[in-house]
C-alpha cells in the first residue's frame, strides 16, 4: 500500500490519518476529504491568470490512488468540491466520477458549491447540508454549530484549510497543513493544493496532527486524548 498513514482510535472508531490530507474510516470503509476546490484553476485562468491546467487532474489522480489503496465503499466530501461558477474543469470531474460507478460519493455542500444541484445529481453525487453517521456529524463549516453544539455527536468539518506553525531555534518557521481535533469538533486539512492555509490558534484541549512530507505526526495531544 503506497498511502501510509497514522492510525488513531477516536470515539471507539478506527481512523487512518493520511499524508495526502484525507481520513480513512475503517468501520464505514469511507474516505473523508475536504476542500478540493476543483475548478479553481479554471476560475483563475478565465480571469487571465496563468495557472497550470494539469494541477487539478493531478489531484484527482491522487484521489484515485487513495481509492486504489483503501478500496472504500464511499467517499465523503466535506464541502467545496467544485469552486464556484461552471468552467471546463467540471468535465474532468465528471469523467473522473464515471470511473467509480459503484462507490457512493456524498457531498456536504460548502459555500463554494454554488452550481445548481442538478449538475451534482446528474454526476451521481449525493447532496447534503449536513450528515449524521456513527458518532460524527459531517458539515462544511463548524462555526455554524459552535454556539449550540449538537449533543452526543462529534462535528467533523473543513472550510478553513487548517495549518500549524512550527518554529526552530534559529527563528526559522514552517507552516504545516494539519488535522485538528478539539473537544466537540475536528477540522480536516484542504485536499486541494491550490487553496492556501489558515494558521490555527491553539487551545489546550486540541489534539493536532501535522503533515510533514509523506508522514502524519502528532504535534500536540490534549490531556484527554494523550
Amino acid at each position: 500500500m503506497s498511502s501510509v498513514g497514522l492510525r488513531w482510535v477516536f470515539l471507539e472508531q478506527n481512523l487512518i490519518l493520511l499524508p495526502k490530507k484525507a481520513i480513512f474510516w475503517e468501520e464505514e470503509k469511507a474516505l473523508i476529504i475536504s476542500d478540493l476546490h476543483i475548478g479553481k484553476v479554471g476560475h483563475f485562468r478565465k480571469a487571465g491568470i496563468a495557472i497550470p491546467k494539469l494541477m487539478e487532474q493531478e489531484e484527482l489522480a491522487t484521489l484515485s490512488d487513495l481509492i486504489h489503496d483503501f478500496k472504500p465503499s464511499q467517499l465523503i466530501f466535506l464541502g467545496d468540491l467544485f469552486h464556484s461558477d461552471m468552467n471546463n474543469d467540471w468535465n474532468w470531474l465528471e469523467l473522473w466520477r464515471e470511473l467509480y460507478p459503484t462507490i457512493k460519493m456524498i457531498l456536504i455542500q460548502g459555500n463554494h458549491d454554488i452550481l445548481h444541484e442538478d449538475y451534482y445529481q446528474q454526476a451521481n453525487f449525493e447532496l447534503h447540508n449536513k450528515l449524521r453517521l456513527g458518532p460524527f456529524l459531517f458539515v462544511h463549516d463548524k462555526k455554524d454549530f459552535e454556539k449550540i453544539p449538537p449533543e452526543n455527536v462529534y462535528v467533523l468539518s473543513g472550510h478553513i484549510h487548517p495549518a500549524i506553525r512550527l518554529r526552530g531555534r534559529a527563528r526559522q518557521s514552517v507552516l504545516l497543513s494539519c488535522f485538528s481535533f478539539g473537544k466537540t469538533a475536528g477540522i480536516l486539512p484542504a485536499f486541494g493544493k491550490f487553496t492556501g492555509k489558515c494558521c490555527l490558534k491553539e487551545n489546550e484541549d486540541d489534539t493536532v496532527f501535522g503533515i510533514l512530507n509523506d508522514k502524519v505526526i502528532l504535534l500536540k495531544a490534549s490531556l484527554e486524548n494523550h
